[in-house]
């Protein structure tokens, strides 16, 4: 599989064009773009415009929903319950982190849970939103059913991301993390790629080890097998404790939000059934000085750079450094498409009546 090199306006103005073509605003089409264009920003390909199919086909059966408005409908001075109708998962979790944002300027923190929502993107976004805004974030959701409890071979829970962002210099910490030991859409891309994927990420539907990611695609439609948590098969290596994070942001998202769990969470619907949880807190709360907060987890995070390394290690990362390096290099270069996702994105074009080339242009090395 080769790839196409695309300057990044130049992709997101496409993926905007797409979007209002669809019947979003202006300035909600460029909400639910940035958040994928940031994916492929930071190279999480798995995250970025390779999602357009299933955005597309989400609005396409009904399960996304153009026109819904999300909206609270339990609040108090520090969270809030939001019933986002089966809008786009983007502008839920924005309308989520706005609405934490504005409780932890006022109160401290705030703490909103989302349910009837979709599929939001990468979780670090929200975080790093709320960290801009020199707060403390933090992202949660859950998925459809992808992942298998320890020792199981039922998948019982999403993929459930964790992300937590803290300002920071030269970077802020930001640790963005599924509960598994791989995501889904890394998963697509090794099966677009014609690639095994390694040992130790995925079962079968007995048990057996899967290094065929078109075999998990397809028991994946059938409920059975499925991505191992973070820790991997078993115990010996943590496998459980990965399973208890899943587990946790399933509490702290469909359980809290009064919406599903992930085990009866479906894509095939006319309704948006993902929840969500978006935390911010006011550093405030701890510090008259918060900046010294934030000047000390700087300081200690350069110790950790500094630290004594592994022969033959050149380097000590900080959660997100390579994220935010990736970044740079990126908007230089340009943001990779794989022919499989470009042949994607050309038929989503055809279907609206959009001339892609009238959009993109291509970085030739």
């Amino acid at each position: 599989m080769s790839y196409h090199y695309y300057e990044p306006e130049s992709l997101r103005r496409l993926t905007e064009k797409i979007f209002k073509s669809y019947g979003y605003s202006e300035s909600d089409a460029a909400v639910i773009t940035d958040v994928m264009i940031q994916a492929d920003l930071f190279g999480i390909e798995s995250h970025g415009v390779q999602r357009l199919k299933l955005y597309t086909s989400g609005i396409d059966i009904g399960r996304i929903r153009v026109d819904a408005v999300p909206e609270i409908i339990k609040e108090t001075p520090v969270s809030a319950v939001i019933d986002a109708h089966s809008c786009s998962g983007q502008l839920a979790s924005m309308f989520a982190s706005e609405t934490a944002a504005k409780k932890a300027k006022k109160s401290g923190i705030g703490m909103t849970v989302v349910r009837n929502s979709n599929h939001y993107g990468i979780a670090g976004y929200y975080s790093l939103w709320l960290s801009r805004r020199n707060l403390i974030g933090l992202s949660l959701t859950n998925t459809w059913a992808l992942v298998l409890p320890t020792y199981g071979t039922k998948p019982m829970m999403g993929t459930n991301p964790i992300a937590f962002t803290v300002p920071a210099s030269p970077y802020p910490f930001h640790l963005d993390m599924a509960t598994s030991v791989v995501t889904c859409g890394k998963m697509e891309v090794y099966k677009k790629a014609g690639k095994e994927t390694p040992r130790g990420w995925a079962l079968n539907e007995d048990g057996t080890v899967n290094t065929d990611p078109v075999r998990f695609v397809e028991n994946n439609g059938k409920a059975v097998g499925g991505l191992l948590p973070l820790g991997g098969m078993g115990e010996i290596y943590g496998g459980h404790k990965g399973y208890g994070l899943s587990v946790m942001v399933e509490i702290l998202t469909g359980i809290l939000a009064g919406g599903l769990t992930s085990d009866r969470v479906t894509n095939n619907t006319d309704k948006g059934l993902t929840s969500h949880m978006i935390m911010a807190i006011d550093p405030a709360l701890f510090s008259e000085e918060p900046q010294n907060i934030f000047r000390n987890l700087s300081m200690y995070l350069q110790d950790i750079r500094n630290s004594s390394r592994v022969k033959d290690e050149q380097k000590i990362y900080i959660h997100g450094e390579k994220e935010f390096q990736n970044e740079e290099k990126v908007r230089k270069q340009g943001i990779a498409v794989s022919d499989s996702t470009l042949e994607e994105i050309r038929e989503i074009c055809k279907k609206l009546g959009i001339k892609e080339n009238d959009y993109l242009t291509e970085n030739i090395f």
